[in-house]
């Protein structure tokens, strides 16, 4: 899979459905501050003379006279979705026609032309078997009834689906964000990082363990920033945070565990739906959480909690809806205080992950860490 932060994918559940109209509203945004670079791929399954829409075809399957093209639109005034495409403000326009078997190739000789650090928009459903993007929006229309098997193939990924009636979408514009040249969606939600454990295992406060000369937690910080509407610090020293300029809840009884931590802030919370993540987790898988969030969206439930590789369960990396608060009081009334004994009065989605979640636990894992995190900048 090719990682690439910079790129904006725009796929469709369907022809018509308003995708270009959803690029050149977003290059209209950014275009005026950035360079972004437009991108239209047309894959085609088979070279085989037939138009995969049915019918006669336009002709663009049948010319392709290798196994891939890529071409630069340089007319403004075209009515082609390129000729859109540069008109609403991008720097440059490509079109990629590809067989869809040698997709991975040719997004490879597209990113040699436009280069490897390039902000971009891209029109393409197929790309994303092979592209890993910043942000994968869907569109589809509002009375969409069924979606083709291109889309399906890749919906799973997708961080939002845009409803659209072909002219506008159910999306503000306002929460998609360009920082540093990697694409971030900010969703109605609150990150809480807890931060108010004891760290017997470390022998020291782990939230302040030195990553790169930063500490810990300003990295966590940092990866959640731009992606939520509001990030809390579950802790009771506010001044040994203040540096990060957040708000700090502290236990509304000191000495309960984590439990506790997670109760208050969820009583502090602006937002139905609240990510909870440990200060000891340095690496924010944020399209993980994105799953997470929509899962907790989509079903209701009460708690989404992602299950490891080896059927160990993260209840510090999940999604706490508030309507959990009733049975996480009940928990802490009855004088317990796991985190595992609320599952049984709420509602529980779980959902598989790659893997497993990285925690720095002990002075070896932080050393592993360091060492890992210092190769990775070089």
């Amino acid at each position: 899979m090719i990682k690439a932060d910079g790129m904006l994918m725009i796929g469709s559940a369907g022809t018509n459905v308003g995708k270009t109209e959803l690029a050149c509203a977003l290059l209209r945004k950014f275009s005026p501050s950035h360079d972004v670079v437009g991108i239209k791929v047309t894959t085609i399954a088979e070279k085989d003379g037939q138009c995969p829409r049915g019918g006669q075809g336009c002709g663009v399957c049948s010319s392709l006279k290798g196994d891939f093209c890529i071409t630069q639109e340089t007319d403004k005034s075209s009515d082609k979705d390129t000729g859109r495409l540069l008109s609403a403000g991008a720097s440059r326009v490509f079109w990629l026609r590809v067989v869809k078997a040698y997709i991975k190739e040719a997004t490879k000789s597209l990113f040699d032309i436009i280069g490897p650090d390039a902000v971009s928009i891209c029109e393409s459903n197929s790309l994303r078997l092979v592209v890993e993007p910043g942000l994968f929006l869907m569109v589809e229309k509002n009375d969409q009834k069924a979606w083709k098997s291109s889309s399906l193939q890749v919906k799973g990924y997708a961080d939002r689906i845009v409803a659209s009636d072909g002219k506008s979408f159910d999306l503000n514009l306002n929460r998609i964000r360009l920082t540093d040249g990697k694409w971030t969606l900010q969703t109605q939600a609150t990150a809480i990082i807890m931060a108010g454990g004891d760290s017997r295992r470390m022998g020291t406060d782990k939230s302040m363990l030195a990553v790169n000369g930063r500490p810990l937690i300003e990295r966590i910080c940092e990866q959640l920033r731009g992606s939520f509407e509001q990030i809390l610090i579950s802790a009771n020293d506010a001044a040994k945070f203040a540096f990060l300029g957040l708000p700090v809840v502290p236990d509304k009884v000191a000495g309960q565990g984590p439990l506790m931590g997670i109760a208050s802030a969820l009583n502090a919370s602006d937002n139905e739906l609240n990510f909870v993540v440990a200060c000891d987790i340095p690496r924010i898988e944020l399209r993980l959480v994105r799953r997470m969030l929509s899962e907790a969206a989509e079903s209701g439930a009460d708690i989404v909690l992602p299950v490891a590789s080896d059927g160990k369960h993260e209840p510090l990396f999940a999604i706490y809806r508030n309507s959990a608060l009733e049975a996480i009081d009940k928990v802490l009334s009855s004088g317990a205080r796991k985190i595992s004994d609320v599952f049984p009065l709420c509602t529980v989605k779980y959902i598989g992950m790659e893997g497993s979640l990285i925690n720095l636990n002990t002075a070896a894992e932080y050393e592993r860490f360091q060492e890992e995190a210092g190769h990775a900048d070089t």
